[in-house]
């Protein structure tokens, strides 16, 4: 009796300390089969400071290309199913950020807007891409919009989804917390955690528990590296300075129900930027790409049909 209740122990203790790693190979080995699926590989490319993680796709000798960038604490796997409408016709280019994904972290290496944005530059550079049409989500959508407004010779068009980097009329659900001195991004525990990605979509796509569980895990393990991160991008320079700057073609698209950056922001961006398209989805939160990439890359495959 005391064998088998020991065995017991055992399994229960080899089943609680497997079970975030099992959610963690699922989650890769899922998003290296989707990436094989729609023909985009993974390449390191080397910079100046660091090597930095990409999936890659299409015909390396195309006329055009796009450069895809995640939001902040995100990766660049949050991408591949709007990248997939693209990699025929346009080589595209799917970074992780730095001290994101499989791009390393280092404690005060610099992750605010400007340096982001010419680590950008670098790995267009390394790429052999002159000019780029660039599209980004929240903290990757403030980093594209400074790309346009900083080095508008390498920005063939922007697109913006759900961006950072104004600051909006009325507050968010995030902003509130902020206010009372809690940041959701920085997470303690998987309750923390199923809170958090409850306002990051409308209807978010479904994920296994245990892969979420894996994905709880890491947040609680980097916590303090994105509590630096976070630091850095949120003392940058505000965007609404440099929207004149913005000369490109521009398309913003914003989720209705986004809670981490509000709604209003619209027509701050509207009234920066000269020549840019807006639509707002209603029933969609604040990455619109992961919750209807269909619709994400139908949108923004018109839009670059129209620059064409």
């Amino acid at each position: 009796m005391l064998l088998l209740f020991v065995a017991l122990a055992v399994f229960v203790a080899w089943s609680w300390l497997s079970y975030p790693a099992v959610g963690h190979w699922l989650y890769n080995l899922a998003m290296a089969s989707e990436a094989r699926l729609y023909k985009l590989h993974k390449i390191e490319v080397p910079i100046a400071e660091m090597t930095v993680s990409t999936w890659q796709g299409g015909p390396y000798e195309a006329s055009s290309a796009i450069l895809m960038l995640h939001g902040f604490s995100a990766d660049k796997n949050l991408w591949l199913r709007c990248a997939r409408h693209f990699v025929r016709q346009y080589r595209v280019i799917i970074p992780d950020l730095a001290g994101h994904g499989e791009t390393g972290f280092k404690a005060g290496g610099g992750y605010d807007i400007a340096v982001q944005a010419k680590r950008m530059i670098q790995l267009l550079d390394v790429c052999g891409v002159e000019k780029v049409h660039v599209i980004g989500n929240s903290m990757g959508g403030y980093i594209a919009a400074w790309l346009a407004a900083t080095y508008p010779e390498r920005i063939a068009s922007l697109a913006l989804i759900d961006p950072a980097g104004v600051t909006a009329p009325e507050p968010s659900d995030m902003e509130r917390h902020l206010a009372r001195g809690h940041n959701p991004f920085l997470i303690n525990s998987r309750e923390e955690f199923q809170r958090f990605y409850a306002m990051t979509m409308e209807s978010p796509p479904w994920v296994p528990k245990l892969v979420l569980d894996a994905v709880a895990q890491r947040y609680e393990q980097q916590r303090d590296e994105l509590e630096e991160i976070f630091r850095d991008f949120r003392a940058s320079p505000p965007m609404e300075p440099k929207l004149a700057e913005i000369k490109c073609p521009a398309l913003l698209l914003w989720g209705r129900k986004d809670r981490l950056i509000d709604v209003s922001s619209v027509p701050v961006w509207s009234k920066g930027i000269a020549n840019l398209e807006v639509d707002v989805w209603d029933h969609v939160g604040h990455m619109p790409m992961v919750e209807q990439p269909g619709n994400t890359a139908r949108l923004y495959g018109e839009f670059l049909e129209r620059q064409r």
